[in-house]
């Protein structure tokens, strides 16, 4: 919030709470929160965004996950949370995947997806280059685009 910086956002960042295939709660829907209380949550590092949103969804809903483990990177978490480690919220972006082979599936749990938003950033008065200026105009084309279809 306090950088300077120009920031347009282009993009939905759906972020989901993934579960081994083999979850209990795997064929249940309309979880409530608060059911997840004893499960433990595999959390990113202290910073990262997803874990703000994360962090601020409990938040707002008045929960404390009784058991947490923090580990560095996407594809540690999602390697975690195959073995059953536990549950995590994770962008849909970065899933796909493993959504797509059955390695991962998402709980229908009340109020989740967690919606954020995709930004293309860079510092107020920098000069961009062409091929920034070119990457930044594309990424909001198809962000629109996207946002239409």
């Amino acid at each position: 919030n306090n950088l300077d910086v120009n920031a347009s956002d282009f993009m939905d960042n759906p972020l989901l709470l993934v579960a081994a295939p083999d979850h209990s709660m795997a064929k249940m829907k309309n979880i409530s929160l608060d059911s997840l209380i004893d499960e433990t949550f595999v959390v990113r590092e202290p910073g990262s965004g997803t874990r703000l949103a994360m962090e601020r969804f409990f938040l707002d809903h008045n929960f404390k996950p009784k058991s947490t483990v923090e580990m560095a990177g996407n594809e540690v978490i999602k390697q975690a949370i195959e073995v059953g480690l536990g549950l995590s919220v994770l962008s849909a972006h970065t899933i796909e995947l493993e959504l797509s082979a059955g390695r991962l599936i998402t709980l229908d749990v009340i109020g989740i997806p967690i919606v954020r938003r995709w930004y293309v950033a860079h510092r107020t008065g920098k000069r961009l280059t062409p091929t920034a200026l070119s990457f930044k105009q594309f990424v909001l084309a198809e962000g629109e685009r996207k946002s239409k279809n």
